[in-house]
């Protein structure tokens, strides 16, 4: 299914080389299609024909990924990107050489990158290049990376994430998404005893000094415990009441998660109450020192930039996959991950460009 947005007209983009406007048309017609988790499949559909129209063989997915490869040789070297977005519909414009729309940045920036620098690199490929479109990365159990996790370990992973196109990200921390649920029988307002409500704040209060004892001595904040209280909600038929919390736990990398998940059961408990995983991706950093990083530090100079490494608070698919195929790995893409999932998600044409250019070096490197 072709998007029926067509390339902005603005005299700004007269400027780019035909292949490089073919390359802005490919990522503006992605983030003109809507494809919030779970209703990727257009979005989806769009891919796979731009991929075949540029060389790639098209593989088929139960979970519904977008899946090309391209090249040959001895080595495979995956690129997992993700198609899916979180809500919030922002215009799909170009202003003043800035892509805006929402999934610009998180993710299909980097995306798009990556089926650019392949195509790119096809004619000096000596690995085979997959390039995945996940679905599902921002909602839980990230279905599309988790199919992609039981494939044989490739040489070489890049997770296309926003990184800034002149620096890589080394690790994500991992996150833990619990229901907390508290019941009990009613009684009078002006009689002795805590209330449901007060019961279950007791219970988050209980858990943020847990949060900051296991803190202390961290050296960032990459390395601390976050929380957030999601949903707060109480409930009465007049016999009973309860009380339900959604909690949001960022994991460190290397966090001991069945002993921190032991003592939240624990806390729970003594106001008789369960806590349910929702969900669970264990936080995960990889090395600097790992073979895919020179051919980037080379690629980034080559391009003028001065290369930076970096790790981020939230989670991507490199918490599902690297734990599995511990391969050298590491994320990549344009944009500034600061605007992700805010109104202002908008990415930078001349480095959404410049990024293309480095990752087909990298690609092209590879024997």
């Amino acid at each position: 299914m072709m998007s029926s947005s067509a390339l902005d007209p603005s005299p700004e983009l007269a400027r780019f080389t035909v292949q490089e406007q073919s390359d802005i048309q490919l990522l503006q017609d992605l983030v003109a299609i809507p494809s919030l988790s779970r209703q990727e499949s257009h979005a989806v559909t769009y891919l796979r024909g731009a991929m075949a129209a540029r060389g790639f063989q098209i593989l088929e997915s139960k979970a519904g990924n977008a899946i090309g490869t391209i090249g040959s040789g001895p080595k495979h070297i995956v690129l997992l990107g993700h198609i899916d977005t979180v809500p919030g519909e922002i215009p799909v414009r170009i202003d003043n050489g800035e892509l805006w729309g929402r999934g610009a940045v998180d993710a299909k920036g980097p995306l798009a990158t990556f089926v650019a620098a392949a195509t790119a690199a096809a004619s000096e490929l000596k690995a085979r290049i997959t390039v995945v479109g996940a679905v599902g990365e921002e909602a839980i159990h990230s279905l599309g990376a988790t199919e992609v996790a039981t494939w044989d370990a490739p040489d070489f992973c890049i997770i296309g994430e926003p990184s800034s196109w002149d620096a890589l990200c080394l690790g994500y921390r991992g996150s833990l998404s619990l229901l907390y649920h508290a019941e009990a029988n009613m009684r009078h307002t002006a009689g002795p005893g805590e209330s449901i409500a007060e019961t279950a704040v007791a219970f988050w209060n209980a858990l943020v000094a847990e949060a900051a004892a296991r803190n202390e001595g961290a050296k960032g904040a990459f390395d601390q415990i976050g929380l957030s209280l999601r949903a707060f909600n109480t409930r009465s038929d007049g016999l009973t009441e309860a009380a339900d919390l959604s909690i949001g736990i960022r994991l460190p990398a290397d966090l001991d998660v069945p002993g921190l998940l032991g003592r939240i059961e624990g806390l729970a408990a003594a106001g008789n109450a369960t806590v349910t995983v929702e969900g669970l991706q264990e936080g995960y950093r990889t090395s600097k020192h790992s073979k895919l990083v020179p051919p980037f530090l080379r690629a980034i100079r080559d391009e003028g930039g001065s290369p930076a490494f970096k790790v981020k608070l939230g989670t991507s698919d490199m918490n599902v996959v690297g734990p599995v195929w511990k391969c050298p790995i590491a994320a990549y893409g344009p944009g500034d991950s600061s605007l992700d999932h805010t109104p202002e998600e908008r990415i930078v044409l001349d480095e959404y460009l410049r990024a293309i250019r480095v990752l087909s070096r990298v690609l092209a490197s590879f024997v």
